[in-house]
């Protein structure tokens, strides 16, 4: 194919011409600790089904495995497992602490890297470590539970299973020769000093979707031949049809069932002699009778025992299609002939079609290390789909049935969610966040706008949003609440659609817009608790930064205005009234809209600065933004803890060039009126009406008084800038921590760079003070849309103190490069993103694999959080992008708005690249 051969896969995907996107890495990485498969009373789904019981289960309602592999309906799944001849259990899943284990709550502790993806999955590869001595389970867990919170945790490395460097390197490679004909190549690479053995087993099996009703056919899984070229199972499925599975050296078949081990489990007879685990009896017990010597069932391995020599390679080559044996010419060999030298060339082609692909995706101007981190970073977002499934009435009927009690998403049972869907971790979050995904969407788009696009669709259709309109969560509490960053993302998508393809959507920006009226509703009749355009929203995903639980009842009663929250729901004004103006200019009929929100920007945004009470947010003395505590005698204090909360309202600011009011001139008259009505709103907030650069109006919270001062803060390296972008909390707290007293009880917050001293919100949302990277993301937009608006003059100190001056695009690039240095090799060579850990900072064969942490070191950069959330910290991908394609002089004429049609043009241009020092 040509050059452009991944382009042309997703032309046909989206013509509905070829299903390039039917099979891909939708497989789950953890189906065990779920809230689908929670059956317990207690609704503890960490304890319920835990990592030893999994291997076990035959799960409900999706499948786990590693580098694994399925169609996008889940029926038919393929993965890893290695047995290295000394683990208790063969090597079927990733293994990690549950939350109770861990001292910083749960984690993955395992060595695994996607390397690569197309986002059509036509090509794939995936990198996992696995240590020659066995697994120490038991002292991670151990030695975990007993460390505090105030030590870090204990990590695989640290227990010295890698001394020596004996392990292997096993490399798992998919490649697509059509979209039905599946190549896998899987090389072993012995790191180690001596020759040592592994079993090599990829796995096939079937979602059990015969038992749970009882109803569905039962698939199968047969042999029909071996011999000393290879071996060929068909496979037989009610919904897939009959394809055929061929490796090319000979190896042992072993077949079971997907069915649980109930004798092993609850102590109860068997269903059938051969169950999930029977493969790992026979290879780790000899167990012979475990396995189905009649070589069909519902579940099969394909078992090499390899001896491989210190520093050498094998490989491993399978091929799943639809190619019967009968069709192969040649009778004498016929699994052979599937690895002829179509199956190289297909795999070698498909490798160089993602290097074309990826090199018109990567601006040429960055370094090599730059674009190896960018095409990282997407490969571990394209990887981090999967197939999600979550009918929740037949779940909480199915705990009817059992005699249990809903402890959770009952007032939810419209949701029957059966889709592809971008994870935040398909191990420590294997379940969609809404607000996660919005961020997803930054990073997805810049290689597949249609994918993008179709997820931002999903989290509004009536199985997914609630009738109130109210946006789900996360499994865990589908009801709590999220920021609404949806709609900021939907119009995102609109334009960057508009600036690739040459005009938008507007049919799918109009139904969008119906569907986020509904959840602006919701919000405004939810969560405005007195009428006075301040919101709450508890917890808003901003873990233990703030005083106090957020999600739980105040121990003062009363109840909080969020300064987050009511930021959030201006910036989300913003975005409904750029869709609202996108519409207008092509249905008249929406024009009321742009005057709606219009006016309703302006009220909240007002509502920031002053109070019907006299307690703002804004507080004048500081220059900052603070949560308010109503008490409930009817009085109101700040709560004056400087963090991310008070830096939100920084980020709601939009920048509009004009076209409405131009071709609308009684829209422009509509809001003069408004304004005269209500001139008290004009002495908060910056005046919507004054224009900038090119004639630009601006909708901010902050006029450029109030704006100077709240910079001063965030770039001030004492407080908020650190060396590697935005910290979470002031660094301000760290001598002068915030305290607050109640009912003789002191609540304090102090800085801390990491993990939180205590687990006030729970779960894995540990931390305080670090970098994040979405927000992140969020402060560099909203300082480019200042620069736009505000032009080459304005500079302010960065850093504060420093005497050096900046205009705001370059304040951006250099939160952006300071973002970018986290991962990139410093002066010394050492990735900061790897703080102390020696084996990712020396060896060749570690330190350029990267993993994208949920959040990182206030003050050394270091990875923390979920070790792959590539999710949301897979925007540094777009941030590193945009900064080597954009230049100012060219953002400063085009406007924010232009921002993707600039990239588009300018993609190989080699211009000063993120990087750079200004």
């Amino acid at each position: 194919m040509s050059a452009d051969a991944e382009s042309h896969r997703l032309r046909a995907a989206r013509a509905g011409i070829a299903a390039w996107r039917r099979w891909g890495p939708y497989l789950s990485e953890r189906q065990w600790g779920t809230v689908r498969e929670d059956y317990s009373d207690s609704g503890d789904a960490w304890n319920h089904l835990t990592h030893d019981q999994a291997r076990s289960y035959a799960y409900h309602w999706g499948e786990d495995g590693m580098a694994g592999l399925c169609d996008d309906r889940q029926q038919l799944c393929v993965a890893l497992a290695l047995w290295n001849g000394t683990d208790p259990i063969i090597k079927e899943r990733l293994f990690g602490l549950t939350n109770s284990e861990g001292n910083h709550g749960e984690d993955v502790k395992e060595y695994y890297f996607y390397l690569d993806s197309t986002p059509t999955h036509s090509y794939l590869k995936y990198l996992y470590k696995y240590p020659q001595r066995a697994y120490p389970y038991d002292d991670l867990v151990h030695t975990n539970r007993a460390r505090r919170r105030d030590e870090f945790e204990y990590e695989l490395l640290d227990t010295g299973i890698f001394n020596e460097d004996r392990y292997f390197d096993v490399f798992v490679e998919y490649a697509k020769a059509s979209p039905e004909d599946l190549l896998m190549q899987i090389t072993v690479c012995n790191r180690g000093p001596d020759a040592a053995a592994l079993h090599l087993l990829p796995t096939f099996w079937f979602r059990n979707t015969w038992t749970p009703y009882g109803t569905s056919p039962r698939p199968v899984l047969r042999r029909i031949s071996t011999g000393a070229s290879g071996n060929v199972i068909r496979v037989s499925h009610p919904q897939l049809g009959e394809r055929f599975i061929y490796s090319e050296r000979p190896a042992e078949l072993l077949f079971t069932e997907n069915e649980t081990n109930s004798e092993r489990l609850q102590g109860q007879p068997n269903r059938t002699p051969y169950v999930k685990d029977g493969i790992n009896d026979y290879i780790v017990h000899g167990r012979s009778e475990a396995v189905n010597p009649e070589r069909f069932g519902t579940k099969a391995a394909v078992h090499y025992t390899i001896e491989v020599g210190a520093g050498e390679s094998q490989v491993v080559r399978l091929r799943l299609c639809e190619r019967a044996p009968a069709q192969i010419v040649s009778s004498r060999d016929r699994s052979n002939e599937m690895f002829a030298t179509n199956f190289d060339d297909a795999c070698n082609e498909r490798k160089q079609e993602a290097d074309e692909f990826y090199a018109s995706v990567i601006p040429r101007s960055l370094d090599d290390d730059a674009r190896s981190i960018v095409r990282q970073a997407l490969a571990g977002m394209l990887w981090s789909k999967q197939f999600y499934y979550y009918d929740i009435a037949a779940w909480v009927q199915e705990r009817r049935n059992f005699g249990r009690q809903i402890p959770r998403n009952s007032q939810w049972r419209h949701m029957h969610n059966a889709d592809i869907i971008s994870m935040p971790d398909k191990w420590e979050y294997p379940w969609y966040a809404a607000w996660d995904l919005a961020f997803h969407i930054l990073a997805l788009t810049l290689v597949d706008e249609d994918f993008g696009k179709q997820q931002l669709d999903l989290m509004l259709q009536a199985t997914y949003l609630h009738p109130s309109g109210q946006l789900p969560a996360y499994e865990w509490n589908f009801g709590d609440v999220n920021p609404p960053v949806h709609a900021w993302s939907t119009i995102f998508t609109y334009r960057l659609e508009a600036a690739t393809r040459g005009s938008g959507d507007v049919d799918w920006l109009e139904r969008s817009f119906h569907a986020l009226l509904l959840n602006f509703t919701w919000w405004v009749n939810r969560k405005d608790r007195d009428g006075k355009n301040v919101f709450e929203g508890g917890f808003l995903g901003l873990d233990n930064i703030g005083v106090f639980d957020r999600s739980a009842p105040l121990p003062t009663g009363g109840h909080l205005e969020q300064a987050d929250g009511t930021a959030w729901m201006a910036l989300f004004c913003q975005n409904m009234l750029e869709i609202a103006i996108e519409l207008t200019l092509a249905r008249p009929t929406y024009i009321r809209m742009c005057t709606k929100f219009a006016e309703h920007f302006l009220w909240i945004a007002a509502s920031m600065v002053t109070s019907q009470d006299g307690v703002g947010m804004w507080d004048e003395d500081d220059g900052f933004f603070y949560d308010v505590l109503q008490l409930p005698d009817g009085t109101a204090q700040r709560l004056k803890v400087r963090s991310m909360v008070g830096l939100l309202p920084f980020c709601a600011v939009t920048v509009f060039d004009g076209r409405l009011v131009e071709k609308y001139p009684e829209v422009g008259h509509a809001l003069r009126d408004f304004l005269v009505s209500h001139p008290e709103l004009m002495s908060a907030i910056h005046d919507p009406s004054s224009r900038g650069q090119h004639g630009r109006l601006m909708a901010s919270i902050l006029d450029e008084t109030r704006l100077r001062r709240v910079l001063a803060r965030m770039l001030d390296e004492r407080e908020f800038f650190s060396p590697y972008g935005i910290r979470s909390l002031s660094r301000a707290h760290l001598d002068r921590p915030y305290q607050f007293w109640v009912g003789g009880q002191e609540y304090r917050v102090g800085y801390l760079p990491a993990e939180s001293d205590n687990g006030m919100f729970g779960g894995n949302s540990n931390w305080r003070g670090p970098i994040w990277m979405p927000v992140n993301g969020l402060i560099i937009r909203a300082l480019i849309q200042y620069y736009t608006y505000y032009g080459e003059d304005f500079t302010v100190e960065c850093p504060t103190g420093s005497g050096r001056h900046m205009n705001l695009y370059q304040v951006a690039e250099e939160l952006a490069r300071r973002l970018a240095a986290i991962f990139q090799r410093d002066a010394n060579g050492r990735r900061p993103v790897y703080g102390g850990t020696e084996k990712f900072q020396t060896d060749p064969h570690w330190r350029d694999y990267i993993q994208f942490y949920e959040y990182f070191h206030g003050d050394n950069g270091a990875g923390l959080g979920a070790s792959h959330q590539t999710g949301w910290t897979g925007i540094i991908a777009r941030i590193m992008q945009l900064f080597a394609l954009l230049p100012a002089d060219q953002l400063l004429e085009s406007g924010a708005r232009a921002v993707m049609k600039e990239v588009k043009e300018r993609r190989h241009e080699p211009v000063a690249p993120v990087a750079k020092r200004i």
